[in-house]
């Protein structure tokens, strides 16, 4: 490892403390040692062209009931946190929105942004009482600066709900499937977000299937 190398920044805490983890055909993968982040340097970041391309090839269809089942992972857990008329925000909503959706039709208004498909961001003026991030956090060039957004979004008390596949469920990475995607360029354990809930004094939650819940100060 050069000394450049030696002092990239962790996107997720700062640090730069960190250190070369694993290299494949067409990238490097650098962790952090203080927060346990595994991340891709910028020069192996995708075109903006390139990184478009491949998630119009998503197949997500809101009349589809495997994908319903496959959302209904981050949305059962946090609507059992929710009070009556909650409004909240899908950030990351993909070009087929459908979790917004599922929440309306339990009665809870839900906005929805994407940077590709839904880039409003008139989005960004308003207050929260909760925020879903579902297969998006891994694909963030900068999830710190995306994070603290969503602390200011959501009101006091109020929940952030992520979905991603942690790292702690993947013991051997070189052959781990998620890390062959090109377009995922951040790979969290439940250390990483513990992390960010010491940092920015929130209250976490872990379930199955990469389910994460923070809960924001009162």
């Amino acid at each position: 490892m050069t000394k450049q190398e030696s002092s990239i920044e962790c996107p997720l805490c700062a640090n730069c403390a960190t250190e070369s983890f694993s290299i494949d055909r067409k990238r490097k993968f650098f962790k952090c040692r203080q927060c346990d982040l595994v991340f891709i340097p910028p020069q192996f970041h995708l075109s903006p062209e390139a990184e478009k391309d491949r998630y119009d090839h998503h197949q997500n269809d809101p009349a589809d009931p495997n994908y319903r089942k496959f959302l209904s992972r981050l949305f059962q857990p946090l609507e059992k946190k929710l009070t009556p008329g909650a409004y909240g925000l899908d950030f990351g909503c993909g070009p087929g929105p459908t979790l917004s959706l599922m929440f309306k039709e339990a009665g809870y208004d839900c906005a929805i942004y994407d940077l590709h498909y839904a880039d409003d961001p008139s989005v960004f003026e308003k207050k929260y009482d909760f925020l879903t991030c579902s297969e998006t956090m891994e694909h963030l060039y900068r999830p710190r600066e995306e994070f603290e957004r969503f602390l200011k979004l959501v009101r006091p008390g109020g929940w952030i709900g992520i979905m991603t596949q942690l790292r702690d469920s993947a013991p051997d990475f070189d052959k781990w499937f998620y890390k062959d995607d090109e377009t995922h360029v951040c790979f969290f354990s439940k250390k990483s977000f513990q992390t960010l809930e010491k940092t920015y004094g929130l209250h976490v939650e872990f379930f199955s299937n990469g389910v994460v819940l923070f809960q924001t100060a009162t």
